[in-house]
């Protein structure tokens, strides 16, 4: 639920009050102001220690929240009474829960994991003789020493932190941090003022910085509403194998290999669990290429499960599809920078199309490792820094101040070589004086890098996360497309073999097998134990997808007529066609008849193979396919049992067909086929002389060969024709519609898009199928799926071909002209080989852009100014005084004008709430 409200600090001239909404989210209170950017908190509801009604003037309701670091926060309800008194009940409800489920307890074992507590121990409000209400208890001596905290943190308390802890001014940043987090609350409890972002904006200290990439990605609420699952999700993964854990192992030792903590087994070892960890959590995504820069960069200021939960953050929310197997996200980012280069740069941009130059060789790296992999740490860090507070927009926005800056040597350049040079030494020269030659000293003073953070959040403002997407919902339609066309390339390339189709059949059979795995998709690809697929040289081929049968059965429905029931429905105010999908024995056993190399599931190459083996035969063939197909042990034989199933086939697949034509060919298939099979086996002699009897054969023993089937086939026209045209005619490869995927196309057009949803066409047709049977114009026609007799006209059958001789049970036929060699029974098996060899047909390949940036983005410019100084606590408490106003003139830079969304009435009515007492 959410409601209107004013929000103030508790304290008189602390803050401005900020007009908003505020969210009842269980277990989550949140507010955001009218800006949706000024001011915004989170507040789990197990930290909320105290909630009051303030006795204010007539017609106002405020509420008093104290928090668990102590904080007292003035909520004035500006909505109706009504809603107020709803809102107040519902969060009465949402207290009482969180206490009955212990996670009030929970909050101070949790908190002693933060760095914050350190840094403002000396004037916390919540000791640790507190009750969970925010009591405290009486007998707690005085001068009690307070209890040893063990904060979370990186590699960089032990290996040390990039970059001179001086010349960063950490002792400054560290006093300016803990001053506003004593006023603010910090980790669950902070409140995000405009300060906030200014702070971040000059950079975090290195001890803090963990905690607070955490709290501003929403990463500490996972951490806190998932306690342990990190551990357990080691442990219960131990000594698991994967693609993902493979390729975990080659990236290792590429991952800021110039760092001192990943030149220890400590630093890789933690690597390791983290990714392996996230893999194990996500195993659709499972592991990127630029996941390892991400992780290896966090675990300096994070411990690993702060990491963990961070990385998952990063991947599912902040950038959703950039590290995944298709890297849709990245891609369509690419496209919109690409957009954004043209609106606010076209010179460059132009210039970049004449000379050929491809802007994201460049720009992917950046990207896809938040400048990390491409500048000094210790500046790349600076941008993580304003990635985490204020969105994927700080990418765009500062992505273009690099080519802004650098626009004139830019216009210089003639090929992509030109472009990756320039940009590498512009990156290179980051902590160089902007103006060296000014003769002002304050100008001189401006480094490289705080021009550029200038030029990104001042002239590039106006690219708001609104812009963003935008600009995404703009090119999204495209790039799916572009994906889904290389992918279709790379899938069918890399088959082993096309048979007897051609690339555009090939093509319209993977069409046929996406869509089905957008209707059910497959179960996520299990690679085999390394000794299986690995080879001399630590080379190996990666898993296949391959599809289940609830998906097998989707595909067939799309390109057999008779895996599928088309039913024509008219109910006198419309007529449809509706398609459902059609269970039946013989679709399971089509599925395990391709499935040659007995994996439970197929690949694009074993469907292709399938269907090459009855899409071309002739009459022969196709009567030995369907006879193979039903010989389940494959000795060349059908049983009784066997016969019965093939005839039930023959049923389904003559379901829908018109008369009763196919019904008598089953008919007489069966009366034929056992008189034959009777007829050929080897009699037994009587006593009297001239007489014999056929044996009795059990339903499970060999009954009927090959030889003898096509007999009884051929004894048939109805059974002849449909082996001879009407098999291979049934699958049709036809184009599959485009999936409808939302657009932008104005209010009119979201307006139709939510009235015409699946549900909605359902409810629909359903209300006038009810309608039509009242109506009695309501029918139902289900679609024949040979379609050759549209008349109810039976042919005449062949007469017998038995002899009358065989007939009255003599035995003169040699049943050796008749019998067939065993090895006939298996022509159709797919080399099993070239079906493990094959590549998956839904495994999506980054384009061709993708390839040519994997190299920039592991060769990392080594920066010597990222060599790791001392930061230990006595250099920040150094005897030589720092000037806190420099730090702060470099707030200042950033200083934005924020609308409170208040009038100045309000604003003395806000004033007035501070100093109110709570309802008696």
């Amino acid at each position: 639920m959410e409601i209107n409200a004013v929000l103030s600090m508790g304290v008189q001239g602390e803050e401005d009050s900020y007009a908003g909404k505020l969210h009842l989210i269980p277990p989550y209170l949140a507010f955001t102001s009218l800006d949706r950017k000024s001011v915004r908190f989170t507040l789990p509801l197990s930290t909320i220690r105290r909630v009051e009604r303030l006795n204010a003037r007539a017609g106002i309701y405020a509420l008093s929240l104290s928090t668990w670091h102590g904080m007292k926060i003035i909520v004035q309800l500006t909505s109706l009474r009504p809603t107020a008194d709803a809102f107040c009940s519902l969060l009465r409800e949402a207290l009482k829960v969180e206490l009955q489920k212990g996670q009030m307890k929970a909050v101070k074992g949790f908190v002693r994991t933060c760095y914050s507590e350190v840094l403002v121990s000396t004037s916390s409000t919540a000791p640790d003789n507190e009750r969970e209400d925010g009591s405290l208890i009486n007998d707690a001596k005085e001068g009690s020493p307070p209890v040893e905290m063990e904060y979370h943190g990186g590699l960089g308390l032990r290996f040390k932190f990039p970059g001179d802890a001086k010349k960063l001014r950490e002792a400054s940043k560290v006093k300016l941090w803990t001053t506003y987090l004593r006023a603010h609350g910090r980790n669950l409890t902070l409140l995000r003022y405009p300060q906030c972002t200014r702070l971040v904006q000059v950079g975090l200290p290195n001890r803090l910085r963990g905690e607070m990439w955490e709290t501003l990605s929403g990463s500490l609420y996972l951490r806190f509403a998932n306690p342990g699952l990190y551990e357990r999700l080691l442990e219960e993964n131990k000594g698991r194998t994967s693609t993902s854990t493979e390729d975990i192992e080659k990236d290792l030792h590429r991952s800021l290999p110039e760092y001192a903590g990943y030149q220890s087994e400590d630093g890789i070892n933690a690597l390791r669990r983290v990714l392996q960890a996230y893999s194990f959590r996500n195993p659709e995504v499972g592991y990127c290429q630029a996941m390892n820069i991400l992780a290896a960069a966090i675990l300096i200021y994070m411990s690993e499960e702060q990491a963990f939960w961070l990385l998952e953050v990063l991947c599912d929310r902040l950038l959703p599809g950039y590290y995944s197997p298709s890297m849709h996200g990245t891609l369509l980012d690419q496209r919109v920078f690409e957009s954004l280069v043209h609106r606010c740069l076209p010179i460059i941009h132009d210039h970049f199309q004449v000379v050929d130059v491809q802007l994201s060789v460049a720009s992917l790296p950046w990207f896809l490792s938040l400048f990390i992999n491409s500048m000094p740490m210790v500046f790349a860090f600076r941008i993580v820094d304003c990635f985490f507070c204020m969105g994927p927009k700080v990418l765009f926005q500062v992505g273009l101040a690099v080519l802004k800056i650098n626009g004139e040597k830019l216009l210089q350049i003639q090929d992509d070589g030109g472009f990756l040079n320039l940009m590498r030494e512009y990156f290179a020269s980051l902590g160089e004086s902007a103006h060296p030659n000014s003769s002002d000293p304050r100008a001189r003073a401006i480094t490289r890098f705080q021009e550029l953070l200038l030029v990104s959040f001042r002239e590039f403002a106006v690219i708001t996360d609104d812009t963003i997407l935008s600009e995404r919902r703009k090119f999204r339609n495209e790039i799916i497309h572009s994906i889904e066309s290389f992918s279709k390339r790379s899938a069918i390339r890399n088959l082993k073999s096309l048979g007897r189709f051609t690339k555009d059949q090939a093509g319209l059979i993977y069409d046929a097998l996406y869509k089905a795995m957008c209707v059910v998709p497959p179960p996520p690809a299990v690679a085999p134990p390394a000794s299986l697929f690995t080879t001399n040289d630590g080379n190996y081929d990666r898993p296949e997808t391959r599809v289940g049968l609830r998906t097998f059965h989707v595909f067939l429905s799309e390109i057999l007529t008779w895996a599928r029931d088309d039913k024509v429905v008219i109910n006198g105010f419309q007529q449809r066609v509706d398609r459902e999908i059609a269970e039946h024995e013989l679709i399971d056993r089509l599925f395990y008849f391709w499935d040659t190399s007995c994996n439970g599931a197929l690949s694009l190459q074993d469907l292709v193979s399938g269907l090459e083996g009855v899409m071309f035969n002739d009459l022969m063939d196709n009567i030995e396919w369907f006879f193979n197909l039903h010989d389940k042990n494959k000795d060349g034989h059908l049983t009784k049992d066997e016969v019965l199933t093939l005839s039930e086939s023959f049923l389904f697949i003559f379901r829908y067909e018109i008369g009763d034509a196919y019904l008598g060919a089953v008919s007489r298939f069966m009366t034929n086929a056992f008189e034959y099979g009777d007829a050929l086996l080897p009699r037994q002699e009587n006593g009297e002389p001239g007489e014999s009897s056929p044996p009795h054969i059990a339903s499970n023993q060999p009954y009927l060969n090959l030889a003898t089937f096509r007999m009884v086939v051929l004894a048939d026209e109805i059974l002849e024709a449909f082996f001879e045209t009407d098999l291979s005619a049934s699958f049709r490869l036809e184009p599959v519609p485009d999936l409808e995927l939302p657009t932008n196309n104005g209010f009119l057009g979201d307006l139709w898009s939510n009235i015409a949803t699946a549900d909605n066409k359902k409810f629909f047709n359903k209300l006038t199928d009810e309608v039509g049977k009242t109506i009695g114009r309501h029918q139902v026609i289900y679609r024949p799926s040979i379609g050759r007799f549209t008349k109810l006209e039976e042919p005449k059958a062949r007469e017998s071909l038995l002899s009358p001789a065989m007939k009255s049970g003599s035995a003169g036929a040699d049943t050796d002209t008749l019998g067939t060699s065993k090895s006939s029974s298996s022509t159709l098996a797919v080399d099993a080989e070239a079906a493990q060899s094959s590549k998956a047909a839904s495994a999506f390949s980054p384009l061709p852009m993708v390839k040519a940036a994997n190299a920039a983005l592991m060769e990392r410019t080594p920066f010597a100014i990222d060599d790791a100084g001392d930061d230990s606590d006595s250099d920040l408490e150094s005897d030589i005084p720092e000037d806190d106003d420099q730090v702060m003139d470099e707030v200042d830079a950033f200083l934005e004008a924020h609308d409170s969304g208040l009038t100045d009435a309000d604003k003395e009515l806000a004033k007035d709430l501070i100093d109110a007492e709570p309802v008696k």
